[in-house]
C-alpha cells in the first residue's frame, strides 16, 4: 500500500465513558501533525486483553489520569505496526514518508501536549500510554506526538519486509522478553570465587511455564532461545497443550530441548519436575496465569538459587497470596515480576523475529477489520479467544478469519484481495 493520500476523516475505536456501552467504531477527523509530530498509517493492530480493564475503569484507570473522556474520547490500541505518511516540518531531516516503525506504548515521559485534559493539569504524571493517554493503533491513522519521540519509543524495523501483523505482535512479545530478562541467577563456579550474575533463563537448566494460553505460549517460544535442557509447560486445558506441542515440538527437538506438555489435572507436575531434575527442583518457574493458587503451588517447584516469576497478574482485592518464607530463605530463590517492557525489549523482539528465533505468526489466531475490534474484545471477556487477534484497519471485510497461525505469505495474499 503506497498511497499516502490522507483523508479528512478516519475510522477509530473510541471510548467515551466507563463501560462497554461507551465503546464504538466511529468516524472522526484525521489528525494532522504539528511541526514536531508525525502522522502514520496503521498497517495492522493487535487486540490486547488489557483493554478490558481500561474499558471497565474509564477515567479511573491509572494511565488515563482522570481525563474527561466524555469530552476527549480515547482512541484505543497499544499494539500496532505503522508507516509514516506525513512528517512535521521540524522533523523532515530525520523522517520520511514510507518508513515503517513500531511504537513502544509505555512512554516514560511527562505530558507535553494537552496537559489541561488531565487531572490537576497533569501534575506528577511521568508516564503516558499509547492507546490510553496518547492516541492508539485501533484507527486508520495514528498521531505520533513529541512525547513518543522524546522517550525513544519510535523504533525502526530491522528488516523492511516484515509482516505488519508480526510487527504488531512485537509489543506483547516484548513483555515476555522483559519478564525473562528479569531472571537473575547467582553463579559461583568455585567456593573461593566471587558470585557472578547470569541474566535470563538458565541455559542448560529446567524451565517450568505454568499456563499455555496466548502469553504462556509466547513464554515457551522465547524460552527456547535460551536453550534450557528441559521446558515443562502445564495447563488445565489439554487443547492448549496440544497447540504448544504442534507449534514448538519440532523446533524444541531440533534444538535439543526436551519439551513436556502436562495437564496438571491429570499428571503430577511436581513428580515430573522431581524426575527431570533428580529432585533438585526447577531453575526457572514462570507463572503465566492469573491464579493465586498457581503462585502458591509454584513455590514447591523451585530449586536452590531458582527464579520464580509472577507474570500473570491478579485482580485487585485478590492479589495477596501466601509465601513459604522458608523456601525463599533456605533455597535462596529470587521472586520477580514485570509489567510491560521498554524500547529495548521491543527492539530485541524485532531482532529475534528477523533472525528466525521467534515466529510471531504462531500466536495469531483471528484476523479481521477494525469493525471487528469490539467483537474480539467480547471474545476476550468471554474467554473464547485463545491466541491473539489482529485487525487491518484499511482492509474492509465482513468476516472474521479463524486461523491456526498467520504467516507473512498469508498476510500478502489477504491484502492483495482487499
Amino acid at each position: 500500500m503506497t498511497d499516502f493520500t490522507i483523508p479528512a476523516e478516519m475510522r477509530a475505536l473510541t471510548l467515551s465513558g466507563t463501560g462497554i456501552e461507551h465503546l464504538k467504531v466511529e468516524r472522526i477527523p484525521t489528525p494532522r501533525p504539528g511541526p514536531n509530530q508525525l502522522l502514520a498509517r496503521v498497517d495492522a493492530a493487535g487486540i490486547c486483553t488489557s483493554l478490558i480493564k481500561l474499558i471497565d475503569q474509564g477515567p479511573a484507570h491509572s494511565y488515563v489520569y482522570g481525563r474527561d473522556i466524555a469530552r476527549y474520547p480515547l482512541i484505543l490500541g497499544d499494539e500496532g505496526a505503522v508507516t509514516l505518511v506525513e512528517v512535521g516540518e521540524g522533523l523532515r531531516d530525520r523522517y520520511r514518508p514510507g518508513e515503517r516503525y513500531v511504537i513502544q506504548p509505555a512512554v516514560d515521559h511527562p505530558p507535553i501536549n494537552f496537559r489541561e485534559r488531565y487531572r490537576d493539569n497533569g501534575r506528577g504524571v511521568q508516564k503516558l500510554g499509547v492507546g490510553y493517554s496518547l492516541p492508539g493503533h485501533l484507527a486508520e491513522y495514528i498521531l505520533i506526538q513529541e512525547e513518543i519521540l522524546a522517550a525513544g519509543c519510535l523504533l525502526s524495523l530491522p528488516s523492511p519486509d516484515m509482516a505488519a501483523a508480526h510487527v504488531a505482535m512485537s509489543e506483547p512479545l516484548s513483555c515476555v522478553i522483559s519478564a525473562q530478562d528479569h531472571h537473575m541467577h547467582l553463579v559461583q563456579s568455585k567456593p573461593l570465587e566471587p558470585r557472578s550474575v547470569v541474566k535470563g533463563l538458565r541455559p542448560g537448566g529446567v524451565t517450568v511455564i505454568m499456563g499455555a494460553g496466548a502469553m504462556g505460549r509466547m513464554h515457551v517460544e522465547l524460552a527456547l532461545s535460551y536453550r534450557p535442557r528441559v521446558i515443562i509447560c502445564s495447563d488445565l486445558i489439554s487443547e492448549r497443550l496440544d497447540i504448544v506441542q504442534r507449534l514448538f515440538g519440532a523446533r524444541a527437538a531440533q534444538l535439543g530441548v526436551a519439551l513436556h506438555v502436562v495437564n496438571s489435572a491429570e499428571t503430577d507436575l511436581k513428580a515430573l519436575i522431581d524426575q527431570v531434575t533428580d529432585f533438585r527442583g526447577a531453575d526457572d518457574v514462570i507463572v503465566a496465569v492469573g491464579s493465586a493458587r498457581a503462585i502458591e503451588t509454584a513455590q514447591t517447584y523451585v530449586g536452590r538459587g531458582a527464579v520464580l516469576n509472577l507474570f500473570g497478574g491478579l485482580k485487585r482485592g485478590q492479589d495477596i497470596v501466601g509465601f513459604d518464607t522458608t523456601t525463599i530463605h533456605y533455597k535462596e530463590i529470587n521472586v520477580t515480576g514485570s509489567s510491560g517492557g521498554s524500547p529495548w525489549d521491543v527492539a530485541r523482539t524485532l531482532e529475534l523475529m528477523a533472525a528466525g528465533e521467534v515466529d510471531a505468526g504462531n500466536h495469531i489466531t483471528r484476523i479481521g477489520d477494525l469493525e471487528h475490534a469490539p467483537a474480539f474484545l467480547d471474545m476476550i471477556r468471554a474467554q473464547t479467544l485463545d491466541g491473539k487477534a489482529v485487525v487491518y484497519p484499511h482492509r474492509r471485510t465482513a468476516e472474521i478469519l479463524s486461523v491456526p497461525r498467520w504467516t507473512a505469505e498469508d498476510e500478502r495474499r489477504y491484502l492483495q484481495t482487499a
